[in-house]
């Protein structure tokens, strides 16, 4: 870890240590990191006794496979305090993906920001930025490494629950030898991998079968992409949220002829694009293209107008 990303993390302890109440959030439609790294700290700022509060913008849903994080810092983003003193912001490339709680952010008296985004242009008051981290999991290890706060089950589990999410199980190239040594210390604090496996990746309601299965069903192959639809229709048959379907992306990124595996997701406002490349593709590149962002392997977007248009938006990202 570089010597600035040290120094941000220790004014971020003294600025957290410091505050008598602390809110925290997430980004939008909040992943196992996003969920793991909030609640971590959640439950470990509140063992210090501290008053604490975590939300994401609208929509304000979890799914049922991380209720297991323990969820009692969780309130909806109208009960979000409005000016708060310190707010901790976690997994957030941007501003706009804090939707609603960008109000909040904008007038807290200080904001710190923890991410590994490497699209994160640098904003808040104390900016924790890492790219080089596999997950901001792991940023928020190191934090209560320095406030030396300890961390007990619940804190090890939603903290091994982030860096599982983000490294795919450790098969991604971001698992190197600093986040095996976390997940082991993890471990030794009472975290269960067998626990976090079964109810991330096998805690699924049975309408995600139907969904996956029309999905793959309409998997097309092009040029070293696969890529399928998930329409809104698809979602209302099986009686599914969108909060459940996370990991139907995976299903289209394991066919070895895929260099890069989109999924075209329809939603109200248009399609919400979920890209992967096995390494050889930079798809944080394409989504940043298109106004999305994310990482080399793992991106994404929003954008409106027809499928095709979408799907010529993808073409030409990779053409480039």
């Amino acid at each position: 870890m570089k010597q600035a990303i040290r120094e941000s993390i220790r004014r971020a302890a003294e600025a957290v240590a410091s505050a008598g109440e602390v809110a925290l959030a997430c980004h939008i439609s909040p992943d196992g990191d996003a969920l793991g790294s909030m609640l971590g700290l959640a439950h470990a700022a509140a063992g210090e006794g501290k008053r604490v509060t975590a939300s994401f913008g609208s929509p304000f849903a979890v799914a049922v496979q991380y209720e297991f994080l323990g969820l009692e810092p969780l309130v909806p983003p109208e009960e979000f305090p409005a000016e708060p003193e310190v707010m901790v912001v976690l997994d957030v490339a941007s501003p706009d993906r804090l939707g609603e709680l960008a109000g909040p952010a904008s007038r807290a008296e200080t904001l710190v920001v923890l991410d590994h985004h490497p699209t994160n242009p640098g904003f808040g008051d104390i900016t924790v930025v890492d790219p080089a981290a596999a997950a901001t999991a792991q940023l928020v290890y190191h934090l209560l490494r320095r406030l030396g706060w300890p961390m007990d089950r619940r804190v090890a589990t939603a903290l091994l629950t982030g860096l599982v999410s983000d490294t795919g199980r450790f098969q991604y190239s971001s698992t190197d030898a600093a986040v095996l040594r976390i997940a082991a210390r993890l471990v030794e604090a009472g975290a269960r991998p067998e626990e976090i496996g079964q109810r991330v990746y096998e805690w699924l309601p049975f309408g995600y079968l139907q969904v996956s299965g029309a999905v793959l069903g309409r998997a097309r192959l092009e040029d070293g992409l696969v890529w399928s639809v998930l329409y809104r229709a698809d979602r209302a048959a099986a009686g599914v949220g969108p909060e459940d379907l996370d990991l139907l992306i995976d299903g289209l990124r394991i066919a070895r002829e895929a260099e890069v595996a989109a999924l075209l997701k329809e939603t109200e406002e248009g399609w919400k694009v979920s890209l992967r490349s096995r390494g050889a593709v930079d798809v944080g590149a394409v989504a940043a293209a298109w106004g999305g962002g994310g990482h080399h392997n793992a991106a994404g977007f929003n954008s409106g107008g027809s499928l095709e248009a979408v799907l010529e938006k993808i073409r030409e990202g990779l053409r480039g």
